[in-house]
């Protein structure tokens, strides 16, 4: 990805806590299962030009998302890392379908690359 010198820092909660930063930052009052706040973008970008920024994960919803999709909680955990990564470094998957689609073939790439099961989709 050509990052090899950048940093992230992974932070995982409850759903009470990535709650409250989902309706903080993106005004929606739920919790959500991946939240990824890019340091790379903004006015202070130039502070810390080696990192990338951090990604917030539930670990309360990840493992009722891997139960229900009858994956591993570590499987559902890479996929929710691998989606949080690529919006650090600018994929969006809600600026369209083109985007969501080069999105998703790059998390596959990824997971390919980390993940023994080779039927676990991306996210």
């Amino acid at each position: 990805m050509g990052c090899d010198a950048h940093e992230i820092s992974i932070v995982i909660l409850d759903d009470k806590k990535i709650g409250k930063l989902n309706e903080t930052y993106r005004g929606i009052s739920k919790p959500t299962n991946v939240l990824a706040f890019p340091m790379q973008e903004g006015q202070f970008s130039d502070i810390t030009p080696g990192l990338l920024g951090d990604v917030v994960i539930s670990l309360e919803t990840a493992e009722k998302e891997a139960i229900s999709a009858d994956i591993s909680l570590e499987e559902r955990v890479s996929q929710l890392l691998i989606h949080g990564i690529l919006h650090l470094l600018g994929f969006d998957h809600e600026k369209g379908d083109r985007e969501a689609d080069t999105m998703e073939k790059k998390s596959l790439e990824l997971l390919r690359t980390i993940e023994k099961n080779t039927d676990l989709t991306a996210f």
